[in-house]
């Protein structure tokens, strides 16, 4: 193992190229490293590994900083500075030592990986854009927390492209992830093809999306990865020290498998299914014949040549037993086996698919539903259900990861910015991520060595383009990787600063991140003198108390450091354009957000600027149509807030002494989601005309509605639809004014956009 340095106060010089994660120990020395275009990467002996690193650091350099490095394959006879990469004994698996000297730079493992990464910490001292610079002398030792640091794809509920999948894989190597879980099947569609089984992919890889009533039906959607593009980024992926576990889940989140071949299922009308086009839990389940499980290890012998990774995932979350036990043919195989109830056909299910993996020298993963008797030792357990499953899975000597949902679930928004795109409302901020701590105190030391790390979970239902899966990865993924890897004390003003740096190289990637806790919050309100505009950061920056600030123009300009910086409320008129964004000293560390306020402003509150009457299911949802397809994304000023147990809204404090005028735009969604009984509890059949309304009440919901907005005019249109005002009489003083759907049925499910209440 590496020899431990102290970590001192010197660390943080580490801190101007913005390294993420944070290196174990750093010790500062006098002087610097000068860098400039005749530095030489070299690799002695021309060992493999060293080349390899040696060039991927040159091709970042390039990329981020338009410096072209020379690769030499020979030792000591390069003039001037250079950087060599050596292997050398001692260190462990993914552990390095980067030592920087005035006149040359040594970056030593024993491991493809440790250089690898020393690579990357070394490109990070760099700040970006910078083509020379002086990096300053000091001797990093470093190694992970944790050997599992992972991401998950979810391909399944939307496809990418593998173009995408590589780049993915990039930069999750930026932050030392090695992980890469990537979730092929489920309900909504089957992505890899098996070649024994090619309606898998003919059948199983499309869908018709869900639509509105009364609107043309979408188009197909769907895609599949061949086998030959699944070797190439098995192959990218081990350049960049990335394993991909593959997950084909089972028994449940079978449907897309089931509407291909009907006779896996164990309903009794499997024959009728579609690949399913809802979101949510199904109840449809493969059966327990021989002839499934001949098929399942047919696919899985498939799936073992195409990823060599000794984890392979088996799904066994949220299997719905109703069909298992509706099913005299299941029932039946059953009393055959000596089975007695379904939790323990499943344990039955999880053992022979166990049995196979391990017979192939692989060990199976599964989601913490697996964690029943008689699960093999073998077995990782994937902890969603927080970190009490991973506990009871160390407890009882079976290796864990930890993926707890709601805290490593990146589906949901990060902040309440109208910038965010569709996902699941609860907001998981960067600090939440980074604050979250692996770390079991009730396990005992050979209990800890259990927990392989941890991931995080990108479930893509509601994420349908691969720039807003970006978006919702990044930064988050950069917290992860500090959670996962470094063992330093964390401070989150010292990542956020970091952050700024390691945003500029996003940026020269081209990759559409998430700029959330740097981002712009602007309110309106109306005055006697105009319309007073208050721009805000979010808490999580307040809260870091870094040197940051806003600084906005008004004449249509770019902003930058020199621009006024914000400090009270604005004034401006009807028309006025302002730009603003944030600064950490004179860089920006936002984008530009840019409003030209109109009349309506301080009057007109976005649906996600309202709050929720109740805490059901909360999303982010965004209108269907035909136009780009069922599935394709379409152009709203932000998405639609909403509970889809509960579609109601409240407008809080408002003056309603002279009467209002009552403005709303709304949108008819599809229900496409799977709620099992929960769906009962959803009030319908309350609608006065046949397509419903938008009732309007004041000072409570449950009461009387002082008037309703007729939906007729939205009925069978999609997009968003303006309604007819609607006039309340005068009411002394200021009021919450309620804002609910009567309907007749589930579908459509309806939103609302905006609403706007004046004189």
């Amino acid at each position: 193992m590496i020899a431990a340095l102290v970590l001192c106060a010197g660390a943080a010089r580490a801190e101007p190229g913005g390294v993420i994660p944070l290196p174990a120990n750093v010790v500062t020395a006098p002087g610097a490293f000068p860098l400039s275009a005749g530095t030489v990467l070299q690799a002695p002996q021309g060992r493999r590994a060293s080349l390899e690193a040696a060039r991927y650091l040159a091709y970042l350099w390039k990329r981020s900083n338009a410096l072209n490095l020379a690769v030499s394959a020979r030792a000591g006879n390069a003039t001037g500075s250079s950087i060599a990469f050596r292997l050398a004994p001692g260190f462990g698996p993914e552990a390095y030592r980067l030592e920087v000297a005035p006149n040359r730079i040594t970056v030593s493992a024993t491991t493809a990986a440790g250089l690898f990464y020393g690579a990357i910490t070394l490109w990070q001292l760099l700040p970006t854009g910078a083509n020379a610079g002086q990096i300053p002398a000091q001797t990093i030792i470093d190694e992970p927390r944790y050997p599992w640091r992972g991401l998950m794809l979810d391909s399944a509920r939307h496809f990418q492209s593998p173009a995408f999948v590589r780049a993915m894989i990039d930069w999750m190597a930026w932050h030392k992830l090695n992980v890469l879980h990537w979730h092929l099947t489920d309900d909504q569609g089957w992505r890899l093809q098996i070649r024994r089984y090619p309606r898998l992919t003919s059948v199983g890889a499309w869908r018709i999306p869900a639509g509105v009533p009364g609107v043309p039906a979408p188009t197909p959607y769907g895609g599949y990865y061949r086998q030959d593009q699944v070797r190439a980024i098995v192959a990218y992926a081990r350049t960049r020290h990335v394993l991909i576990v593959p997950e084909i889940d089972m028994p449940g989140h079978a449907q897309a498998a089931i509407a291909a071949y009907p006779e896996l299922g164990a309903a009794l009308d499997a024959r009728s299914l579609p690949v399913s086009n809802k979101w949510g839990v199904h109840s449809h389940l493969f059966n327990l014949e021989p002839a499934t499980f001949e098929f399942l290890e047919n696919v899985l012998a498939e799936v073992l040549q195409l990823f060599p990774s000794p984890y392979i995932h088996i799904g066994g979350d949220e299997a719905v037993k109703d069909e298992w036990n509706a099913s005299p043919v299941v029932q039946a195989r059953a009393r055959r086996l000596g089975i007695q109830g379904t939790d323990a056909m499943q344990t039955y299910f999880t053992q022979e698919i166990g049995r196979f993996l391990s017979g192939h020298g692989r060990r199976p993963v599964g989601w913490d539903e697996i964690m029943q008797p008689g699960l093999p030792s073998d077995a990782v357990v994937m902890a969603w259900h927080g970190t009490t499953a991973a506990r009871a899975a160390a407890i009882r000597g079976n290796d864990t990861v930890l993926a707890p949902d709601p805290t490593l679930y990146f589906d949901h928004r990060q902040s309440t910015l109208a910038t965010e795109p569709p996902g699941r409302l609860p907001v998981i901020s960067l600090e939440d991520v980074y604050r979250f701590e692996p770390h079991d105190p009730q396990l005992t030391e050979i209990q800890q060595r259990h927990i392989l790390g941890l991931q995080a979970d990108l479930w893509s239902e509601h994420i349908k383009t691969e720039q807003r899966l970006e978006w919702m990865a990044l930064p988050r993924a950069a917290a992860l990787a500090e959670v996962g890897w470094s063992r330093a004390p964390r401070s989150w003003p010292d990542f956020l600063r970091r952050m700024a740096a390691m945003s500029a190289r996003y940026r020269a990637f081209g990759i559409d991140y998430a700029d959330s806790v740097f981002g712009i919050d602007p309110t309106f309100a109306r005055t006697p003198g105009g319309i007073s505009v208050t721009l805000s950061n979010p808490p999580e920056l307040k809260d870091a108390a870094l040197e940051t600030g806003i600084h906005y123009t008004l004449d249509g300009q770019e902003p930058s450091a020199a621009s006024a910086l914000y400090a009270a409320p604005l004034i401006v008129a009807a028309g006025a354009q302002i730009r603003a964004a944030t600064f950490l000293g004179q860089e920006p560390v936002s984008r530009t957000w840019s409003a030209r306020v109109d009349a309506h402003a301080g009057a007109r509150r976005n649906s996600h600027e309202l709050d929720l009457c109740s805490g059901g299911v909360g999303l982010l949802l965004e209108p269907s149509g035909t136009r780009g397809g069922g599935d394709a994304p379409r152009a709203v000023d932000a998405p639609l807030a909403l509970d889809i147990m509960n579609p109601c809204w409240i407008y809080r404090d408002v003056e309603l002494g002279h009467g209002a005028r009552i403005l709303a735009a709304v949108a008819a969604l599809p229900f496409n989601f799977e709620l099992g009984a929960d769906a009962g509890k959803i009030r319908i059949g309350d609608n006065r005309t046949p397509q419903g309304e938008l009732e309007v009440h004041v000072d409570g919901c449950d009461i009387a509605p002082l008037g309703v907005l007729p939906l007729a005019p939205a009925f069978e249109h999609e997009g968003i639809t303006a309604l007819p005002a609607l006039t309340l009489p005068p009411l002394p003083g200021r009021h919450d004014v309620c804002l609910r759907f009567a309907r007749p049925s589930l579908d459509p499910l309806w939103a609302l956009d905006w609403v706007e209440i004046g004189e």
